[in-house]
């Protein structure tokens, strides 16, 4: 007898998409995570726009990650033109992402995914009985917006981000604004422990989690010119220019976005991912928070992502902080953008945002117009590792005997898992 699973819309992750699971006695048949959001084509509107407008572009392909498109939009194109950026604007782009973290990481775990972990429908239900947990979440996300305005222009869409450095570069009286409130904001860091450390994160799946995240260079946790894949203790290195060869891109009928597979197998990307391959970085009250909220790796419940997302999170107001001590220390210098020769010429670049890696590849012609461009984005190289883990958690759902309404829920917290931004992840124009 054959029987369907329907979530026509997914809630409590951004844009729009659906699940689909048919079931023939007790085997899966069929599992479909429907992206059936609105085509974006900013690859396609790119193209033939000149190489200082094109960041601007781009960053509106995402609200909450617009400072990530911005800048590694910057890096690919700074890496065509062979502009190497002082260790100051690294410093500040590297602030900025902590910034991003916090805020996204802040707004999931807490309004996304604590209420699947509670029990409750909404943050709105959650907020009922536990209104200081929220109102904690909504400090640190105004914390994250705030250092993304500060280094950025604007807490969304960024306007001070330009080829080899910035269009103005943040005051002390700005950083020393930005210390202050990074060190009030390490109690909520403290209350999410609290909050989080009685939470048992249900076993919904068991299955390995095969994870790609970049390689951090220096100290700058998400920035790398090398991909690291795990795979059960087998780890293969691929240079980011050498992208391709690791997303794989291509279509499946179910879905506006692409899809993405590394040897005809899917794989995971994001916090989970990132703390897999380089969490040894980690330390202080973010190392803590790993032991406290026993965050066990390599894991095999993508449940666990949302912890790996709290930990970062911890972590990066810690590294904000310190990177806010730095600058104010060494003293922020009046520095100019670096200067750079227009010519014909190929660049990519990949930076770690919130949910994972974020390609940007261009080709510009020698008048500096783009001539080709590509984005791959988290969600689309994740989509087939959501329906992977879809599919083992109803196959050992059933064999548990777990009701159809039971698989539903799990469904859609394994989705919300990823935290996957939909909108994102349809990008279907290539030159």
């Amino acid at each position: 007898m054959t029987r369907t699973i329907t979530i026509d819309h997914l809630a409590r992750v951004e844009g729009h998409g659906g699940i689909k699971v048919v079931l023939d006695g007790d085997q899966v048949s069929t599992v479909q995570l429907d992206v059936f959001e609105g085509i974006r084509l900013l690859e396609g509107l790119v193209r033939g726009r000149s190489l200082e407008d094109v960041t601007g572009i781009v960053s509106r392909i995402c609200a909450i990650c617009s400072h990530g498109h911005s800048i590694t939009s910057l890096q690919a194109l700074e890496d065509a033109l062979e502009v190497a950026v002082t260790p100051q604007t690294r410093k500040l782009r590297d602030l900025a992402y902590h910034g991003a973290n916090i805020e996204s990481h802040a707004l999931h775990v807490f309004v996304l995914a604590l209420p699947d972990l509670l029990g409750h429908p909404s943050v709105i239900s959650l907020a009922g009985v536990n209104p200081d947990a929220v109102a904690m979440a909504l400090r640190l996300k105004k914390l994250g917006n705030t250092i993304q305005e500060v280094i950025g222009g604007r807490a969304v869409h960024p306007v001070n981000y330009v080829i080899g450095g910035f269009g103005k570069v943040p005051s002390t009286d700005d950083l020393l604004t930005l210390k202050k409130e990074l060190s009030a904001r390490l109690t909520d860091c403290e209350r999410t422990l609290e909050v989080l450390r009685g939470i048992k994160v249900p076993d919904i799946v068991c299955e390995p989690i095969r994870c790609a995240a970049l390689v951090p260079e220096d100290e700058a946790f998400f920035f790398g010119n090398c991909i690291e894949l795990s795979d059960g203790g087998a780890n293969k290195t691929i240079p980011v220019r050498e992208y391709r060869t690791l997303t794989n891109e291509y279509l499946v009928p179910h879905s506006h976005a692409k899809r993405s597979a590394n040897d005809h197998r899917s794989y995971m990307v994001g916090a989970l991912a990132r703390l897999t391959i380089s969490g040894d970085r980690i330390g202080g009250m973010a190392r803590r928070a790993w032991e406290e909220l026993r965050l066990t790796l390599p894991a095999t419940n993508i449940l666990m992502n949302n912890i790996a997302q709290a930990v970062e999170m911890i972590y990066s107001v810690e590294r904000a902080l310190h990177l806010v001590a730095d600058l104010l220390e060494t003293g922020i210098a009046p520095e100019s953008p670096l200067p750079y020769r227009v010519r014909a010429c190929h660049g990519t670049a990949a930076t770690e945002v919130p949910r994972g890696i974020l390609f940007y590849s261009y080709e510009l012609d020698s008048e500096g117009r783009v001539a080709a461009a590509d984005v791959i984005t988290p969600t689309a190289q994740n989509l087939n590792h959501i329906e992977d883990q879809m599919r083992a958690a109803v196959r050992q759902g059933v064999e548990a005997g777990v009701s159809d309404l039971m698989l539903e829920q799990r469904l859609a917290m394994i989705a919300r898992a990823y935290d996957p931004c939909i909108s994102c992840s349809v990008h279907l124009f290539r030159s």
